[in-house]
């Protein structure tokens, strides 16, 4: 360990070892410990902590491998120097999902929905809401930051600012992103919906069609005598033009009640 790991409080070193520990500004004595969490992202999102120690001196940053605290150029330049890369790494990385939302929703519009509609809207919304979760506290730590240290007349006050408006601007992008897949998947669901409404009205008609034929079919397969038709020589055909016509019957008053029911509706 370094001399600047002897005046760290033993707390504080487990905060910064700690990996998943969220964004934290904290205030001591000797020292200030600032703690920010960002979302990494490309296959998969990955959520990095990055930890300094600010000292009247100077600035440091951890590094949990060696398990020691590497010095930076100025007691705020430094860190901003390490922040600034990944906010604006996860700027770039953000707009892949701002890409993959508009393709899903043009495609929703165009009735060109993929099969793993669901699948992918599952993976955007997880990921999005990770990336939401993790911006929410860093944007308040780094605000702050910024307040906390604004005052003092060597704070790069515009460099923070920066820093959090970043952090901002992508926080109310994720929560507008989230807003539309709520809003795509409920488009969706009606969607879906309506087809399967139109194919149980097809169903229905479908059935009601052939229902009289099923009963003539019944009425002729009873194994009792006197049956119509049972004694003529034409009884096969007279059964035929029977069903024939139930079943032109049929269609016509569905064809008419359908042509009245639209009559209605407009």
């Amino acid at each position: 360990m370094d001399g600047i790991s002897v005046t760290i409080n033993p707390l504080h070193l487990e905060d910064l070892r700690n990996e998943h520990h969220p964004s934290l500004f904290d205030e001591n004595p000797d020292y200030d410990m600032l703690i920010v969490r960002l979302p990494v992202i490309g296959e998969e999102v990955q959520i990095v902590s990055t930890g300094f120690i600010l000292t009247q001196a100077g600035s440091y940053r951890f590094d949990r491998e060696r398990n020691s605290f590497v010095p930076l150029e100025g007691r705020f330049e430094g860190p901003h120097r390490v922040i600034d890369p990944l906010i604006d790494r996860l700027l770039k990385g953000f707009n892949s999902y701002l890409e993959r939302v508009a393709d899903m929703e043009e495609r929703l519009y165009a009735d060109r929905a993929e099969t793993d509609f669901m699948t992918q809207w599952l993976g955007l919304k997880r990921d999005i809401l990770r990336v939401e979760r993790v911006l929410a506290r860093t944007t308040t730590v780094l605000a702050e930051v910024t307040e906390h240290y604004e005052p003092l007349e060597r704070f790069p006050v515009d460099h923070y600012a920066d820093l959090h408006e970043h952090t901002d601007r992508l926080l109310r992008s994720a929560l507008h992103q989230l807003s539309k897949l709520d809003y795509i998947y409920n488009f969706h669901n009606a969607r879906t919906n309506e087809k399967m409404n139109r194919l149980i009205y097809l169903l229905t008609v479908i059935s009601a069609i052939f229902l009289p034929l099923n009963l003539v079919v019944g009425f002729f397969g009873m194994n009792t005598g006197g049956l119509p038709f049972a004694q003529s020589p034409a009884g096969t055909a007279n059964a035929v033009m029977l069903m024939v016509l139930l079943l032109l019957l049929t269609s016509a008053g569905l064809l008419l009640w359908h042509r009245h029911r639209v009559t209605q509706h407009h």
